[in-house]
């Protein structure tokens, strides 16, 4: 019995790490359909944070994020190159004792005073409040991660903007194609845009992420090795992509409120990108709509009925999409997920709170 046909719609870092463990699971009648835009992950900072008020909200997904969480340094190793990957951890940090109550709802004690704070990082303002240092919290840069992914497909990528699934000739449809899959399946993922800052001085400066309210703004740092500083990030339920005076002038106030010493960086690039979002912020995770199919290791060639999308024919069509804001947190689990259900046909109890069709 020969596997499956299969296409992925989506060449950004969920896209591509899908086709990576496809590959590795010996699907090799495999493409992924580049559009040639970057996507939101050209615009994260690269946090791995599982907690935040989403996963406080919402406990099948807080489940999710620690899964994915506890693959990355593993996800990472394998990759075989440095994609930025960082176990230092993050400082929660409140400004002011406002901030600090809005802060505590998602802190884990012990909370540090200012002076603990300033003992690991000597250049935070004197007037931080108070914070909690968060070890399980990483970061990795997701450009390089993508690069890494794109090499290790690179005889697999064509660059193609898919219009339609029809279009798409292959048994399975993994449609990851972040904002865009609203307009090819229909389901509700609208794009919320994020502004973002890159600053680069002297590597040093900072050692941890830090992620702080500044007098109600909410704003993080995330430090690279070489210097590079990233400061984000707007959440605008906007879809336009200009760089605004006032977003970028929100971000470097409380940035400069919080870390003094970075208002000697230089300002190396101010970028603009859109989350692909979902009525509820969680992902579509699974079968575009209910079937039975439990065994794809026959497929190739045979036209089939059950999963599809509006103008997609006889094919299946598996989504991984909407991930809002933990894109590049998920991309682990989603793909080892995904890949088990198109390569195994094995429903993963994780996929049963995130099926596209509970919209």
């Amino acid at each position: 019995m020969s596997a499956p046909r299969v296409a992925i719609v989506g060449g950004g870092i969920i896209g591509l790490a899908i086709g990576w463990r496809l590959r590795q699971r010996g699907i090799d009648d495999l493409v992924v359909l580049d559009s040639g835009e970057p996507g939101a992950w050209h615009v994260a900072a690269g946090m791995l944070a599982p907690g935040g008020e989403s996963a406080f909200e919402q406990p099948a997904l807080a489940r999710l994020l620690e899964a994915s969480n506890e693959r990355w340094p593993a996800f990472a190793a394998e990759l075989g190159v440095d994609v930025g990957f960082d176990t230092t951890g993050t400082l929660g940090l409140a400004m002011t004792a406002d901030d600090q109550a809005e802060a505590a709802r998602f802190w884990t004690p012990p909370l540090l005073r200012p002076s603990e704070l300033r003992e690991r990082e000597p250049a935070l303002s004197p007037r931080v409040r108070a914070g909690v240092y968060a070890p399980a919290e990483r970061q990795v840069d997701p450009r390089k991660v993508v690069a890494a992914l794109r090499e290790r497909l690179a005889d697999r990528i064509v660059a193609k903007r898919v219009e339609d699934l029809a279009e798409v000739d292959a048994d399975v449809v993994v449609v990851a194609a972040g904002c865009d899959t609203a307009r090819l399946t229909g389901l509700p993922v609208r794009p919320v845009k994020g502004q973002l800052l890159r600053l680069r001085g002297e590597p040093g400066l900072l050692r941890h992420v830090l992620s702080a309210t500044v007098d109600g703004r909410e704003v993080y740092l995330v430090p690279r090795a070489d210097g590079e500083i990233l400061v984000g990030a707007t959440q605008e339920e906007r879809t336009d992509h200009a760089v605004t005076a006032g977003a970028v002038h929100e971000l470097l106030h409380a940035a400069l409120d919080l870390v003094p010493g970075l208002a000697e960086f230089e300002l190396i690039e101010t970028t603009v990108g859109h989350r692909p979002g979902t009525p509820d912020n969680a992902p579509l995770l699974g079968w575009l709509a209910p079937n039975d199919i439990t065994d794809l290791s026959g497929l190739s060639g045979v036209a089939l009925s059950g999963a599809a999308s509006p103008g997609a024919g006889d094919r299946l069509v598996i989504v991984a999409a909407g991930h809002h804001r933990n894109g590049v947190l998920l991309t682990p689990i989603t793909a080892d997920l995904i890949a088990g259900l198109v390569a195994d046909g094995h429903q993963d109890p994780l996929l049963e709170k995130f099926a596209p069709g509970r919209f």
